[in-house]
């Protein structure tokens, strides 16, 4: 492969998280809408560790797993921005 090929890769798996980064922010906002009308809170310290944990758990390299929590906290923090941004009606 070269250079070139293997940034043709990359930037057709940047296209590919692109639409599942904003597939899972939908599903978010779901969750966010059901949580308002339950009266339950945005954050879910137990469902963060949880997820962090199937993640490290399921990580095959060659990230470690400390840098697969730091991405996951950002992706999981970014959507509870949009469920109180969108919870708010802003």
């Amino acid at each position: 492969m070269t250079i070139d090929d293997i940034r043709r890769e990359i930037d057709r798996l940047d296209d590919e998280l692109l639409r599942i980064f904003n597939q899972r922010a939908a599903l978010a906002l779901q969750i966010g809408h059901l949580k308002k009308e339950l009266g339950l809170p945005v954050y879910d310290p137990q469902r963060e560790k949880r997820i962090f944990a199937k993640m490290t758990g399921n990580n095959p390299g060659p990230l470690d797993d400390q840098a697969i929590k730091r991405l996951f906290e950002r992706v999981i923090d970014e959507s509870r921005t949009l469920e109180r941004i969108k919870s708010k009606g802003i």
